[in-house]
């Protein structure tokens, strides 16, 4: 039997290039692996969604065929933005869902997110899949399938719990991803007015990326919010779950700034409450979170990593520097680029000094997400040397439960590996510019001595 790479199956979801590392066949066989995996668990029923890539039908199709050939029903939801596709797992009460999704990486890529039994894998979990496809150890059966749309039912939940007190006028960028086919008319029916930048969902991602945590990728946002005297822009990746925000002054807000807002919110409602966000995040939310009443935790990137770690802490709120967001107080807990959107218009209409509504937030010199190609594998086994031999002088704390982020009286440093990408992840911040600049020498003296082949994208 020809059996995917190894390679594919990542920390949190399996993802790789179609036709060579994820063909059709392939996704039959994670169907068939998946499908098996639930009716161990007594699972009845999966649901299945997909977004907006070329290669999305026919891989849904291998999917759905690799399920039902278990036993195991399918729920086809069609084309819609990954959080959609958590929702319809709590509308139909199933706790298991899979989203054909290759989220933002580029065209020629797609993946799988999966949903079991309320649990989104990741780790050993997505690894037994791998070995349970090797070892051909499959269930059989014969499963129903049925059709649903749930974009009226998604779109109602939001728009009955989500209040704007103004008139706000917005421009919201797609960047031809999935989230285009919904986002406008979401907003419109929260009684904003809204342009629509790259709505037209295409797989070929003709304008730029679909990636919000990438400066450059918001030029046509920053230049029309601008333009229009917009009230806020809002970005979304390709399957709509993280969220990009601009300020009616063309200013990019980083996400982790933008979860102190959220935090802000969500603790006047919910006192005492855990806020988590991961390793690459600012140092200012510890101080922020408490100062607010709330109990700041910071945790390995990741979303299936994050939404454990709130389920393990009941808290009510959690959010990553790459835009994903997790609201548990007045929705589900999973990350919802298009319901974040909501939930900040909805702080926005109530702001009374919308001109200082975010200068008010704790700022930093800081860098966005650094991103250094490497080749397969040479990322992880960087990080694992610069653990054990790496020597960070003036360090005042070193966490390595996600890479290495080192600390400093005025600062820190952020070195890991991607789970999505071969690449190594770096991002910076500091009290003040020299300190920003020290911080990063540091750094690259010590990538150049244990990679010298390395080559340094910052």
């Amino acid at each position: 039997m020809n059996t995917p790479p190894q390679s594919i199956f990542r920390a949190y979801d399996i993802r790789g290039i179609v036709k060579t590392d994820l063909t059709a066949d392939f996704v039959r066989l994670i169907g068939q692996a998946i499908g098996s995996r639930a009716r161990e668990l007594d699972i009845k029923t999966i649901i299945v969604g997909r977004d907006g890539r070329l290669s999305g039908p026919i891989l849904a199709q291998s999917l759905t065929d690799g399920i039902l050939s278990t036993g195991t029903n399918v729920i086809d939801i069609g084309m819609v933005a990954t959080p959609m596709l958590y929702f319809a797992t709590y509308l139909y009460q199933t706790g298991s869902g899979v989203m054909l999704t290759g989220s933002h990486n580029p065209p020629e890529y797609n993946g799988l997110k999966i949903m079991l039994g309320q649990d989104t894998l990741a780790g050993d979990q997505i690894q037994s899949l791998y070995q349970r496809i090797i070892q051909n150890q499959f269930k059989q059966g014969k499963g129903t399938l049925t059709h649903q749309d749930i974009q009226q039912a998604y779109k109602n939940k939001i728009i009955h719990g989500i209040h704007l007190a103004r008139h706000l006028r917005i421009v919201i960028d797609c960047g031809n991803g999935v989230a285009g086919a919904f986002a406008g008319h979401l907003y419109r029916s929260l009684g904003a007015e809204v342009h629509e930048l790259f709505c037209e969902v295409d797989g070929h991602f003709p304008n730029h990326h679909p990636d919000p945590s990438k400066p450059e990728n918001l030029d046509s946002l920053v230049k029309t919010v601008v333009q229009l005297k917009a009230d806020i822009g809002l970005a979304f990746d390709g399957d709509g779950d993280r969220l990009g925000v601009i300020t009616s002054s063309g200013e990019l807000i980083y996400p982790d700034r933008l979860l102190m807002l959220f935090a802000q919110d969500v603790l006047k409602r919910k006192p005492g409450s855990n806020i988590l966000f991961d390793v690459k995040s600012t140092r200012h939310l510890f101080p922020w979170i408490r100062q607010h009443g709330g109990t700041p935790e910071m945790c390995k990137t990741g979303h299936s990593f994050i939404k454990a770690r709130m389920k393990e802490t009941q808290a009510e709120l959690a959010g990553e520097m790459s835009g994903h967001f997790f609201f548990k107080e007045r929705w589900y807990g999973f990350d919802d680029g298009l319901y974040a959107g909501a939930r900040l218009l909805e702080i926005l209409s109530y702001a009374k000094n919308k001109n200082g509504f975010f200068e008010a937030l704790p700022d930093a010199f800081s860098t966005p997400e650094i991103n250094m190609p490497m080749p397969e594998g040479k990322s992880a086994h960087l990080i694992e040397t610069l653990r054990a031999q790496a020597i960070f002088p003036d360090a005042q704390n070193i966490c390595a439960i996600d890479g290495l982020r080192v600390e400093y009286t005025d600062g820190f440093g952020l070195i890991r590996a991607s789970n999505t990408t071969p690449v190594l992840v770096l991002r910076f911040e500091a009290d003040t510019l020299s300190a920003l600049n020290r911080i990063q020498d540091s750094f690259r003296s010590i990538i150049k001595q244990f990679s010298p082949e390395t080559r340094l994208t910052f």
